[in-house]
């Protein structure tokens, strides 16, 4: 007899059928069509429901589920897999009569058989290969030397844009798919600024972004980031169709995102053509190109043109030229940093370069600005570096105005008015008043509620300007005293927003103590450094307390930063507002169980890690090299003491350390020599 329960099962079952198919299409509409039928708020409230049902119902796991995209924060290292068809590069050519050699070697290798060519879109980006068997996605690997390269399945489930299952009834049960992984204009903009503001290194390019995204260990971050996947190639043993564009045509009924761009052309005046279309469209694509390909269409043709060492003879990709434009400079602004440092800024007539409206661009410090000879109103050259970061390139002087006068450099704050000062052996300008200079104080206060340091949600950049103009906040120490009351009242602030704000300060309460060291804004103390300090001195009281001899003792601790934390300390304000952030509740030492484990077994020594693991990830040994004394070093030099290899280790790495004569350790030589 069927129980009241079986009937709430098979409601449960049906209605997360239902919800995952209509997420999945809504995903695709969203993704790859850009024509959304329901809005964010409508998408997210399926999304929970469907994940409340699941985790009711653990039984019903389905790991193609929506709910998966988010990725997990537990990835560990990456298996390298051998390419079922090695993944070639392509021949370039950077003017129209290359391209037209190449019709004509192809034309007389056909023997004069008419041919068609497929015009595409080159995206710069990380090439992917993805595997799907019976509809469903089982591998996507990147393409690594082009013989093996990197599973990076979990992360790539977290790209929307890719289908987990195929839509329609007539694809091949196995085929591979290949396509490029970008990172669009705007979330790439968006990813760079974090970093800037964090005072990482910034990508000078989305392809260099997609690519170190797509190689992260925690999908989490990479579902975070925003990466799309453009496809342009496959291979199958049963294909639908005889022709490369037919058979894009139907990857894209079954889900794929094909470029609107491809066409087919039929001789080499519609090539030129097409060419000279998207020199000039591709500038206000969302994503980034750095050229054309072009390929024979017919897959019989193809075949018959086989191969050269290196690439098919049967595709061509042309390059663009790097894209430069003159615009006037409208005036320069000079602009605080958190540091006190001061940065010309260009503020320029807008021009579009390379897909986005450039505005500003930095001029760095007086001596580019000398270098340059800017003049006011001058006409200025503005490329972009790796086509993403704007800068001024060169003046023409011919259309300067001779009654225009050089820039000059300022002498005073244009914050707070005080008298700059020239950093010794730098060419930066900085304003001395740390503690009275608005932009200053507010930076400070936003690095210190970065995700990166104490993650404050609810504090961004608009919100530290309200809170300092409004006097609730001087120093970061006011932010422990904020109530909820008073968010509340502030303008723009709800009540959830007010709650958002106060549940993520009583949370920065449980940050590690290297994490509240690097939020703290010490001059020339990143992230890697506060980390390395921290396990050194093992609370804050040590710290303030060593000498200029004791501190740079610590690895990596120079005289320059030794020098900027005594004087960071030897500050009344800065003890005050530890002490405050004391009895606020952080933390300010390490935890007693911290060095469980550790030892002094490679002190001193210096190790390069390649390849891949079995019994711990790369991110593991390198913690565990720290714990025992050692130091990862990313490049293999005289100085290396130990190559600690997995499995796949470069052959250039390897190579280099044998003939240096490095010794080369694996897993269980390494685990050997750390156990007690």
């Amino acid at each position: 007899m069927e129980s009241l329960w079986d009937n709430i099962n098979e409601e449960d079952r049906k209605r997360i059928d239902f919800l995952r198919a209509e997420l999945t299409r809504h995903n695709h509409n969203y993704y790859v069509l850009n024509s959304p039928e329901i809005g964010d708020r409508e998408f997210d409230e399926m999304m929970k429901e469907l994940e409340s049902l699941e985790a009711q119902h653990p039984e019903w796991d389905d790991p193609m589920s929506p709910t998966h995209r988010v990725g997990s924060d537990l990835t560990k290292g990456f298996q390298q897999v051998k390419h079922i068809h090695p993944m070639l590069s392509l021949g370039n050519t950077y003017s129209v009569s290359e391209v037209e050699d190449f019709m004509r070697r192809t034309k007389s290798s056909l023997m004069g058989e008419t041919f068609e060519i497929v015009g595409e879109l080159k995206f710069d980006g990380t090439s992917i290969s993805l595997i799907y068997e019976h509809g469903r996605l089982v591998r996507a690997v990147t393409r690594g030397d082009g013989e093996k390269g990197d599973v990076v399945t979990e992360n790539v489930k977290t790209i929307k844009s890719i289908p987990l299952q195929l839509d329609g009834d007539d694809y091949p049960d196995k085929f591979e798919i290949r396509g490029e992984i970008v990172l669009p204009w705007e979330a790439f903009e968006r990813l760079n600024k974090e970093r800037e503001f964090n005072e990482e290194p910034l990508f000078a390019n989305p392809r260099n972004a997609a690519s170190g995204t797509l190689k992260m260990q925690n999908a989490a971050e990479v579902a975070r980031r925003g990466l799309d996947a453009y496809l342009y190639y496959i291979i199958g043993d049963n294909l639908p169709c005889a022709t490369h564009y037919d058979n894009l045509m139907a990857a894209k009924r079954w889900g794929f995102k094909i470029s609107e761009a491809i066409t087919v052309l039929h001789d080499i005046a519609q090539v030129d053509e097409f060419i000279s279309k998207w020199d000039i469209e591709r500038k206000t694509l969302p994503v980034a190109t750095d050229g054309l390909v072009l390929k024979v269409n017919n897959l019989r043709q193809q075949l018959n043109l086989g191969f050269t060492a290196k690439s098919p003879r049967w595709a061509i990709a042309y390059k663009f030229k790097a894209e430069r434009a003159l615009t006037r400079l409208q005036y320069i602004s000079f602009e605080v940093g958190r540091t006190g440092v001061i940065t010309p800024v260009a503020n320029l007539d807008p021009v579009l370069l390379s897909g986005t409206i450039v505005k500003r661009a930095s001029l760095h410090n007086q001596d580019i600005i000398n270098s340059l000879d800017i003049h006011d109103h001058d006409m200025v050259y503005v490329e972009k570096g790796g086509e993403i970061i704007p800068k001024i390139t060169g003046v023409e002087t011919s259309m300067r105005d001779s009654s225009s006068n050089r820039v000059e450099f300022i002498t005073n704050c244009p914050s707070c008015g005080s008298r700059l000062e020239r950093v010794e052996g730098e060419a930066a300008w900085v304003c001395p008043n740390k503690y009275g200079c608005a932009p200053q104080i507010v930076g400070r206060v936003q690095h210190f509620v970065g995700r990166r340091m104490m993650n404050i949600d609810g504090i961004g950049e608009e919100t530290a300007e309200l809170l300092f103009s409004t006097g609730l906040i001087k120093n970061i120490a006011d932010i422990y005293d904020l109530s909820h009351a008073q968010l509340a009242m502030l303008d723009r602030f709800a009540n959830r927003s007010a709650e958002r704000v106060m549940t993520g300060i009583k949370e920065s309460k449980e940050v590690p103590f290297e994490r509240v060291l690097f939020s703290l804004s010490i001059p020339y103390v990143g992230e890697t450094g506060a980390k390395k300090i921290a396990r050194s001195v093992k609370n804050i009281d040590n710290l303030m307390s060593m000498t200029h001899e004791q501190l740079t003792e610590i690895e990596d601790v120079g005289p320059r930063i030794a020098e900027s934390i005594i004087e960071y300390f030897s500050v009344p304000e800065n003890r005050e507002i530890i002490e405050r952030l004391r009895l606020a509740g952080l933390q300010f030492s390490l935890p007693q169980d911290s060095d469980e484990g550790g030892s002094d077994r490679l002190a001193g020594k210096s190790i390069v890690i390649s390849g891949t693991f079995v019994h711990h990830s790369r991110d593991e040994y390198k913690a565990l090299i720290e714990k025992h004394g050692g130091k990862n070093v990313s490049s293999i030099s005289k100085k290396t003491d130990y190559v600690f290899a997995g499995a796949n280790m470069g052959p250039s790495k390897l190579e280099k350390a044998n003939a240096l004569g490095i010794p080369i350790i694996d897993e269980d030589t390494f685990l050997s020599m750390i156990a007690d």
